[in-house]
């Protein structure tokens, strides 16, 4: 189950923008964004949390999405029924970021969350 977290006082960004608007641009650009947000966040926790899951997620994502694109017809169904999944958790990933809110996602929540201590 997902669990959204709201945390009473966010950190303020070394990047300059409002948590909030930061933690929405990482998701925005799907991994590529939470990379560079990732690089350049030295100091608010929910930003480099959501850069994270969103190289979690989105990448294993694309990374699926790849793989399903090989296999002939079943594969092919797949990534029709998986696209638009997608497509839905990557608005509601930004939505939850937007409002401030620490929303993970099962096991790559908790993994994101790890990760971007050591960073």
């Amino acid at each position: 189950m997902c669990r959204p977290v709201q945390e009473p006082n966010l950190s303020r960004s070394s990047t300059g923008l409002d948590p909030k608007v930061a933690g929405l641009l990482c998701y925005a650009g799907i991994f590529v964004t939470g990379i560079i947000f990732l690089v350049l966040e030295k100091e608010s926790r929910f930003v480099k949390f959501h850069a994270m899951q969103s190289i979690v997620v989105f990448g294993a994502l694309t990374v699926i999405n790849l793989i399903l694109g090989l296999i002939p017809f079943l594969g092919w169904l797949a990534s029709l029924v998986l696209t638009p999944l997608s497509f839905i958790l990557w608005i509601v990933l930004m939505l939850m970021a937007l409002q401030g809110k620490w929303f993970k996602l099962p096991y790559a929540g908790d993994y994101a969350e790890q990760q971007a201590g050591r960073f």
